[in-house]
This record gives structure tokens, C-alpha cells and sequence, in this order.
């Protein structure tokens, strides 16, 4: 009895064999994977040192994902040869090596530990140090444009050197803030002249005032 010619399943068989024949022909080899794994770990330290430049607004934890995911699959490919399985350990105590290294980055810029973070704040010690006090008595702010004005300029020059912001911090409104506690002061204490410090405490601005008898 003849069997029926079952054109759907030799049909089925064929596109298996022809796509079998084309997965292997495209698909590529063992090491040319470790090559690949290779370049995107060197491409990856690069992309790492960018961003710890400054030169990168976020970490790339994209392109480190699919390189821990090329990792995984060629460890776990139990075909790799000695040789092979030889360069992908060297490859992957590299990466362990530099995922160590930017893991203790990363927590070092958070703590403000970093050789950026520690620059600056050397540069703003510095600075700081560098800041001499200023006392300035103001008999009458209404009339001593001059002195408010020299007490202004001191004031300006602690809160760039601290870092703090300036930007709504204008003269005028400056200098009616002064005559308001300057009168408040006289009245208060009894006192005809008030005396105005700017100085820099623990890297902030210090901004005191006392009677003057």
C-alpha cells in the first residue's frame, strides 16, 4: 500500500534544512565571539573613562549589560576549546579587573572622593585660605554708600570663592538689608555705629554684625 505524498512535510523538512544550512553560514565562530567580546570591552572602558572625564552626562550601563551578556553565554558554551576557553578567562579576569575599578569610582564620586571631586575641593580650600576677613563700621548705611559697598563687594567675593550661589544678590537690595539691621542694631543697643564682618568659616560665608560703642 503506498503511503500519501505529504507535500506539506517535505515542504516543512526542506525550509528546516535550508535555514539549519543558512544559521550555520552566518553564524560566528567561536573566536571571532571572543574577538567581538575583545573590542567591546576595550569600547566599553572607553565609554567608562568618558564619563568619569566629565565628558558623559550618564555611566554606560547599557553597553556594560550586553557585554555581561556576551560573557554569560560564551561561559556557559561548553564547546570552547582549551585555547578558547583559555582567552575567555584572561578576558573575563580583565573585565572583573575594570568592573572593580569603576564600581570603586562610582563610590568614590558619591562620597566626593574622586580625583575630580578632590581637585576641587582643593582648589576651593585654596581659595578659601586665600580670603582675607573684612570689618568694615557703618555709622549711617544711608549715607555710606561707600562702605556698604566696599562690605558688598567682600561678601560677593566669600560666596564665589565658597561656592555659594550670587545670582539674585543684588547691590541695591544688599544695601537696604544693611540700613534696616544697621537702625534695628542702633536702636536695639543703644549704639551709634555698627560693625560688619564678612569672613569664611569651615568653607561658608560668615556675615556678623555688632555695635560699635
Amino acid at each position: 500500500m503506498r503511503t500519501p505524498d505529504n507535500k506539506l512535510l517535505r515542504a516543512q523538512q526542506r525550509a528546516r534544512s535550508k535555514n539549519k544550512f543558512a544559521v550555520g553560514e552566518n553564524q560566528p565562530t567561536v573566536d571571532e565571539q571572543l574577538t567581538r567580546l575583545e573590542e567591546d570591552i576595550r569600547r566599553l572602558k572607553i565609554e567608562f573613562d568618558v564619563y568619569f572625564n566629565g565628558a558623559a552626562k550618564r555611566p554606560p550601563y547599557d553597553t556594560k549589560g550586553r557585554v555581561e551578556t556576551h560573557m554569560k553565554r560564551l561561559g556557559d558554551d561548553r564547546t570552547l576549546s582549551f585555547a578558547q576557553r583559555y582567552r575567555f578567562n584572561s578576558l573575563a579576569a580583565r573585565y572583573t579587573a575594570f568592573r572593580d575599578l569603576w564600581r570603586r569610582t562610582m563610590q568614590g564620586r558619591e562620597e566626593g572622593r574622586d580625583p575630580a571631586s578632590a581637585a576641587r575641593a582643593t582648589a576651593k580650600q585654596e581659595a578659601v585660605e586665600g580670603f582675607t576677613r573684612t570689618t568694615l563700621v557703618c555709622e549711617d548705611a544711608n549715607k555710606d554708600v561707600e562702605t556698604v559697598k566696599h562690605l558688598y563687594n567682600a561678601l560677593v567675593e566669600a560666596k564665589t570663592k565658597c561656592g555659594e550661589p550670587t545670582d539674585d544678590f543684588s547691590f541695591p537690595r544688599f544695601h537696604r538689608l544693611i540700613a534696616s539691621k544697621a537702625e534695628t542694631l542702633k536702636e536695639k543697643l543703644g549704639c551709634k555705629r555698627v560693625c560688619f564682618s564678612v569672613d569664611v568659616e569651615g568653607g561658608h560665608v560668615s556675615f556678623k554684625a555688632r555695635a560699635e560703642r
